[in-house]
């Protein structure tokens, strides 16, 4: 089993940037396929960017050339950079991770049995 932690949240105005990290502890290191997803309440937890390293990186198209992600293997870390915030990215963001590769139908809720607590974004325009 893994532990997924999550921090970097906070609030912003719109057009700026924040930096989200989910450290991952591993009790043993398998092929895992992360992702980020976000939830406003009252909606469904939505995908926003996966990645695994070797080499399956897709991006939402709601954020696509505004968010990138990153994954530092010494550390344990995948990074979420946010520019160019918009008011309607305002949400729970969440890191997931599975046992798998990543694959299409990465953007779906039952494609992960890991997950972080959340930290919250909030963006003002």
């Amino acid at each position: 089993a893994i532990q997924l932690v999550e921090s970097g949240g906070g609030s912003v105005q719109a057009g700026g940037s924040l930096r989200l990290s989910c450290v991952a502890s591993w009790h043993t290191y398998s092929h895992y396929c992360m992702a980020w997803f976000r939830q406003v309440p009252g909606q469904k937890r939505e995908g926003v960017v996966v990645f695994d390293d070797y080499g399956y990186n897709r991006t939402a198209d709601f954020v696509k050339d505004r968010f990138t992600v990153s994954w530092d293997r010494a550390k344990w870390t995948l990074t979420l950079q946010m520019n160019s915030l918009k008011a309607e990215d305002t949400a729970e963001y969440y890191c997931a991770a599975s046992a798998r590769y990543c694959s299409d139908g990465w953007d779906r809720i039952d494609a992960y049995n890991h997950w972080g607590q959340g930290t919250q974004v909030t963006v003002s325009s």
